[in-house]
């Protein structure tokens, strides 16, 4: 028998869940269709490395937070928008 993950949430965590507004939940259930839901995302990652200026990644990643989304994500997403 094949032992599961039992995942955990913290208590902030599941406060902040139950204050989501229907967008948030409808706009975070589109993404993650999005991104297990296609073939593309099945695809392997691979880790990378880059040299940014820290103030642009460090603007960058306020302004992912400011918008309720992963700053790797965001950058995820203007790659593929820009290969379309």
């Amino acid at each position: 028998m094949k032992n599961k993950a039992i995942q955990y949430f913290s208590d902030e965590y599941l406060e902040n869940s139950r204050e989501l507004s229907s967008d948030n939940i409808a706009k975070f259930l589109e993404n993650f269709r999005l991104l297990h839901g296609s073939r593309e995302a099945q695809s392997k990652s691979k880790l990378i490395s880059m040299k940014v200026p820290e103030d642009l990644l460090d603007s960058f990643k306020v302004k992912a937070k400011l918008h309720g989304m992963r700053y790797q994500t965001q950058i995820k997403e203007l790659m593929k928008d820009w290969l379309k």
